[in-house]
């Protein structure tokens, strides 16, 4: 087993051993609570330009399969777990996950003190850190993490979206079919690429759209052209100031289209309309947040990913429309008078529970009524 460090930019370093890739990697250090969905998580563009701690112990056991990813390549830049489980079974692997990182040339760290390690996240904040396996002097690597750039000086959008205009089909898995296949004509969504996760994709064709995926740049002229019935802003990684074509671009349509955000979509909708963003101490990435509909009192369990949260007393001509019950942060808002609705949270989950499958729905049925 050959040995790995990770520093991190506070001084603090662990101990481990290498798996996936060698080399030396930074990135901003993040822990997820979820307790399976590892392919998921790893996959998730929303997650470029970070370090992942998975705080469930065992990892690796089911393999990895060629369908369960939300995009087109490993997006973390590490990987942080406790115990790695070289031997997987699952009818559906095809490969280890040792196997999968080296492919993606991803860096892995296990046998540490996970719990150790995201309590001093939770205390002092996400922070910068790297793991190497070529530098195993802790003093080197800590200096090398304080001299990183914060996450928000980066454009990490530009590196996770398409760069073409394509059409989605692919819906929902079934046990015996694979994923359903749907061949639609209206109504038209026309989803901006910052980094979306394809089961977005697939909760939008199980409900009934047609989807076409464009690229942030240019998205007004692309929508100029492709005359859709409504608009939705993905997730994505980064700071949402930072992505001024999708504010610009809610700025032109939202008195034309119905809009709705994931995510960063929802960071994005809530900088077009005036409101402010800020960045939460050591974000909310995992799938047990409890999330309140403030329309019916419901609670909903959700699949949280992100580092930057929108400030209400920011926000005019809206209704809150979902809070965090864990710290009462914003999860969700619609326009007054304009058909713009977006939500903090992940919905689609993948990896997470499925109680905001619903959300899907009722933009299908907005987005129907706006219908040309």
């Amino acid at each position: 087993m050959k040995r790995a460090i990770l520093a991190l930019e506070d001084g603090t370093y662990f101990v481990g051993y290498s798996f996936g890739a060698e080399g030396e990697i930074i990135g901003e250090v993040v822990f997820n609570t979820s307790m399976t969905g590892y392919q998921e998580i790893i996959t998730d563009p929303s997650y470029k330009g970070q370090i992942v701690v998975l705080t469930y112990t065992q990892i690796g056991n089911y393999g990895i399969n060629t369908q369960d990813v939300e995009s087109e390549r490993v997006q973390v830049n590490g990987l942080v777990i406790k115990e790695f489980s070289g031997i997987y079974s699952n009818w559906r692997a095809v490969k280890g996950l040792d196997e999968y990182l080296k492919e993606n040339g991803v860096i892995g760290i296990w046998g540490i003190d996970t719990r150790a390690l995201v309590k001093k996240i939770r205390e002092r904040g996400a922070m910068n850190g790297i793991i190497s396996t070529v530098d195993l002097e802790p003093k080197s690597l800590v200096q090398k993490a304080r001299n990183y750039v914060d996450i928000s000086e980066l454009d990490l959008v530009k590196e996770v979206a398409t760069k073409e205009v394509y059409y989605w089909k692919e819906g929902d898995w079934d046990l015996f079919k694979g994923y359903l296949s749907f061949d639609r004509e209206r109504p038209i969504i026309a989803v901006v690429d910052f980094g979306v996760k394809r089961n977005i994709l697939r909760r939008l064709v199980q409900e009934g759209a047609r989807v076409v995926v464009i690229p942030p740049e240019d998205a007004q002229k692309t929508i100029e052209k492709l005359q859709p019935d409504a608009i939705f802003l993905s997730n994505g990684p980064g700071d949402p100031q930072r992505v001024v074509e999708g504010i610009r671009l809610v700025r032109a349509y939202m008195e034309q289209l119905p809009i709705m955000g994931i995510c960063l979509g929802h960071q994005i909708i809530g900088l077009a309309l005036g409101g402010k963003t800020y960045k939460l101490k050591f974000g909310h990435h995992g799938g047990n947040h409890p999330v309140k509909d403030l329309r019916t009192g419901r609670i909903h369990i959700t699949a949280q990913n992100h580092n930057f949260a929108v400030d209400p007393d920011t926000l005019k001509g809206v209704q809150i429309t979902h809070i965090n019950l864990l710290d009462q942060t914003l999860e969700g808002f619609k326009h007054e008078s304009l058909p713009i609705y977006c939500v903090q949270f992940h919905p689609e989950a993948s990896p997470g529970p499925h109680d905001g499958f619903g959300i899907f729905k009722e933009f299908i049925q907005l987005s129907c009524s706006h219908q040309k």
